[in-house]
Formats: structure tokens, C-alpha cells, sequence
């Protein structure tokens, strides 16, 4: 009996601790604005290059279930010609610009953002005379960098990379210095030193023809663990400074709240955005990736925003560890070709619903040094509030979440790794009247997403003037009053008329 009775209090005691709220605050305090999600549409997995369209056609713009909308591909150090597309691993077979067109001309249809990184130069332009990076005995382990005299072939080559996307119907929107300057390898590549790096873009940046192009932005090189000394030299000259838009750096080896967020903090100070353009995740494992390795992802995800980054871009969008099948036999079942694997769904909770929205403050996450267990992130988008939670523990629970401003509805997105087809699955939030504190559920081992409608009725309080005189009051999107009307704001008359504007 004894026995019976202690059982019966240890099970009580865990549906206790099971059942437990986790209050979490978010604050009106604003960061950095989510520019957006992508992957690359490079060789390997994606043979021949972007020719199959299928991943694109599932993966981008509005319409699809994942909503990614920028997508990195490579400037093969090739000029126009036959397309001959390379056996994986042979990287000494020609192939050129052909490669990603037609998946870049879908994805420029659907809105979205497409930039090119180069791994190699010309090789005639190199040190070693090829695009490889040098690093192979049959090489004769000599380095490749950009010769000195070539620099200032470096951007005509890029204009004209520019103008033949162009000429075949997509405008690229930038363009990168280099991918991983800062690792040797036997495969296409370039080194450069931070210095280096600083000499090619304050002395030669200008003659990226940004007049016939206009809006292009240029992307820093990317190296392979966003050291900051790339970084630094960039951000303390003025006229390289100036001529950057875009820092862009890898994280692998390095979590993204070490390097990148030290390289985002100040580029912050600058304006510029902060692009995170290659990760993968569980790569080259031999099975596909369980549910815990997908919530390590959605982790990752989530601290690159937390970062201060403003754009996460994956490496392949297809391959058996990332968005889209490959076919292969050896990791079905569930590898089926062209179809969305489980690590598409993760992504959509931040680029379906994150991207274009601005990043709040929150009382826990992994920068404030509380709720280690369970990560959280939120952000404002329009008329929505948007709270992430991602939770890798087995206890299921409530979250208490105290807002900023009065709510009326909202919606969760889950996440659990139980489904078969749909990975992400839709519910409504019950709100019975407005209010600025939402319990919900937080099931274990899950990906949350918590949108809420923005209240306007009682963030603004009705006005009507008795005077006759027609006045207007302006308000931020969180319904305060503000002094002058800058950017997207609500417009309230005297007589009660209220509608959002444009200034």
C-alpha cells in the first residue's frame, strides 16, 4: 500500500511539473528587420544545377507552403558558353552562368531575391592560373588568390555577369565578394586576407556599375565562420564602409551568438544588414535527420534572428538533410525526389510568417540568460504579433505571454514530428475579449508559432473633435500616439474616420 501511494504522488508530481506555465514578456523595444529565408541553388544535390525547377516551384514565394524568397547562387568563374554540367566532385569540368537561370527566373516571378557569390574568380585572373582553390597535390598545393594586377578586372567581371542575367530576363539583386575567402580548398575557390579584402573594395568597389544596375546591393565575402576581422577592417574605413550593403558570413564551427552576433552589433550601428548565407545542419549523415536534429535547426534559426541577422540562407534546397527530396534509395523511405521533407516545414514557421517583420524584445531567450531550455523569439509584422517558441525537452505545458498591446485573435502553428503529411499543423487561439495576456499550449518537443491580431480598437482611443475643425492624430502600429507620421502609421480623423497610411 505503501508502495501504491508513493506511485500515486511521483505520478502526480510529474503531471504537476508537465501541466507548469512558463510566463514569458514581450516588450515594444524593436531590432533588426527579417529581409528573409532562402537556400542556394548550387551543384551537388541540385544537378544539373537549376534546371529542374521543381524545388524552387515548391519552396518559393507566397503561394507555397514554406515561403522562402531569396536564393544564393553561384558566379561560375566561366564566361557564357555550352553548358556542360559537372559530375559531382569533378570540379574541373566546365559549366557557366547557364547553371541557376531558369530556377532564378521563377524566383524573381514570385518576388523574390536573388544574389550571386563567386568561389572562384576567372582563373586567369589568379596567382595559380585556374578557379580552383589550389589546395591538391596534383595542384601543387599552390594558393589561389586574385592577383594584384587583376583587381581591377574583379567588378567588370561582375557587371558582366550582371548584364547577361539581364539580357536573359533576371535582375539580380547583389552580388557577394567571395565564398569562404578565408578557407583553402582543393575545389573552386580564392583566398583573401581581411586586408585584402579591404584593398579590392576601397579601391575598386566604385567600378561596380550600380547606375545601368540600380539597386544592387554588394555583399562582403563570406567567410567560413563569420570571422570579425573581415568585418572590422570594412567597417572602420569610410569608403569601404560605404560601399557595402550587406555583411555575410557562414557559421560553421561557430554558434550564431558568438561571431555573428558580435559582427551584427556593430553593423547594426552602420545600417547595414547582417546575411547568414550557408549552414547546413546534420550534413553528410547517412540516414535522414530525426525530429530532436530538425528542432536543433529550428534553434539555430531562431538564434541567428536573436543574433541581430536579417537574412538565413541554408546551403542545398535539396538533399536529404535539407528541403527537398533527392530520390536516392539509400535514405528512403521519405527521401521521396521533389517533395517537401520534414526540415521545409521547420523553416516555414520563420519564413512563411517572420520574414518582413521587425524583431521585440522578450524576457527570455538564450541572450538574456534565462529559459535555456525552452527558446523563444517575437516579432511585429503589420496588424501581427508573432511569438516563437521551440522547445526540445519532453515536458508539455502553458505559456503565460504578457503583450505589449491588447489582442483579439490569434493562431497557432505547431510542430511536433508526429505528423505524416503536413508537418505543420493549424489551430485558433480562443480570445473571448481583448487583452494584452494569452495562455496557450505548449506541447513537448515542439515548434511554436503564436500569431496574434493586433487589437486597434482599443489601442486608439476613439477621438472626436466637437469643434468643427478637422484635425488629424497619427499612431505607430501599436497604437501610440506619435508626434509626426513617418513610414507606415494609422491616421486618425476628428470625427472618428481611421485608416492606415504611407508617409
Amino acid at each position: 500500500m505503501k508502495r501504491l501511494f508513493t506511485s500515486i504522488i511521483f505520478l502526480a508530481t510529474v503531471a504537476v511539473i508537465q501541466a507548469a506555465t512558463i510566463t514569458l514578456t514581450v516588450y515594444d523595444t524593436r531590432y533588426q528587420t527579417i529581409t528573409g529565408f532562402g537556400a542556394a541553388c548550387c551543384d551537388g544535390a541540385m544537378c544539373p544545377f537549376g534546371a529542374d525547377t521543381r524545388p524552387v516551384q515548391l519552396l518559393y514565394g507566397p503561394q507555397s507552403k514554406i515561403g522562402l524568397n531569396i536564393m544564393r547562387m553561384e558566379i561560375s568563374p566561366n564566361f557564357e558558353g555550352d553548358v556542360k554540367v559537372p559530375e559531382w566532385g569533378n570540379w574541373d569540368t566546365p559549366y557557366d552562368w547557364n547553371g541557376s537561370l531558369p530556377s532564378a527566373k521563377i524566383v524573381k516571378q514570385r518576388g523574390g531575391i536573388v544574389f550571386g557569390t563567386p568561389w572562384s574568380p576567372p582563373g586567369e585572373y589568379k596567382t595559380n592560373g585556374t578557379a580552383q582553390g589550389g589546395n591538391a597535390e596534383d595542384q601543387g598545393n599552390q594558393r589561389g588568390q586574385l592577383r594584384a594586377d587583376c583587381y581591377e578586372k574583379f567588378f567588370p567581371w561582375l557587371n558582366s555577369f550582371l548584364t547577361w542575367m539581364k539580357s536573359k530576363g533576371v535582375n539580380v539583386d547583389a552580388v557577394s565578394i567571395q565564398n569562404e575567402p578565408d578557407w583553402w580548398v582543393s575545389y573552386s575557390g580564392c583566398l583573401y586576407t581581411p586586408q585584402q579584402q579591404l584593398n579590392l573594395v576601397k579601391n575598386y568597389a566604385h567600378m561596380l556599375d550600380r547606375e545601368t544596375f540600380p539597386g544592387v546591393r554588394l555583399i562582403s565575402a563570406e567567410p567560413l565562420g563569420f570571422d570579425p576581422k573581415y568585418y572590422d577592417v570594412l567597417m572602420n574605413d569610410p569608403v569601404a564602409r560605404e560601399q557595402i550593403d550587406i555583411m555575410a558570413g557562414h557559421i560553421y564551427g561557430h554558434p550564431p551568438l558568438g561571431n555573428l552576433k558580435t559582427v551584427a552589433t556593430r553593423a547594426s550601428k552602420y545600417g547595414k544588414e547582417v546575411w547568414m548565407t550557408e549552414h547546413s545542419v546534420t550534413d553528410n549523415i547517412d540516414r535522414l535527420p530525426n525530429w530532436h536534429e530538425q528542432l536543433i535547426f529550428a534553434e539555430e534559426l531562431n538564434e541567428c534572428m536573436l543574433a541581430g541577422c536579417t537574412g538565413y540562407i541554408y546551403w542545398y534546397m535539396r538533399a536529404h538533410w535539407a528541403f527537398v527530396g533527392t530520390g536516392e534509395t539509400k535514405y528512403n523511405p521519405g527521401n521521396t525526389k521533389n517533395t517537401l521533407l520534414p526540415r521545409a516545414y521547420v523553416m516555414s514557421h520563420f519564413s512563411k510568417h517572420v520574414t518582413g517583420s521587425t524583431r521585440l524584445k522578450t524576457s527570455r531567450d538564450k541572450t538574456s540568460g534565462e529559459g535555456a531550455t525552452i527558446e523563444f523569439s517575437s516579432y511585429i509584422k503589420g496588424d501581427s504579433l508573432i511569438v516563437m517558441a521551440i522547445d526540445t525537452t519532453a515536458n508539455a505545458g502553458n505559456l503565460k505571454i504578457n503583450l505589449p498591446v491588447n489582442v483579439k485573435s490569434g493562431t497557432h502553428l505547431l510542430s511536433t514530428g508526429n505528423e505524416k503529411e503536413n508537418l505543420c499543423q493549424t489551430k485558433d487561439i480562443t480570445i473571448d475579449a481583448p487583452t494584452n495576456v494569452v495562455i496557450v499550449d505548449k506541447p513537448a518537443r515542439s515548434i511554436n508559432t503564436y500569431i496574434f491580431m493586433i487589437d486597434k480598437d482599443t489601442a486608439i482611443e476613439n477621438i472626436k473633435e466637437t469643434t468643427g475643425e478637422d484635425k488629424k492624430y497619427y499612431y505607430d502600429l501599436l497604437g501610440r500616439p506619435i508626434n509626426e507620421p513617418k513610414g507606415i502609421c494609422i491616421e486618425r480623423s476628428s470625427d472618428g474616420t481611421t485608416r492606415k497610411v504611407m508617409m
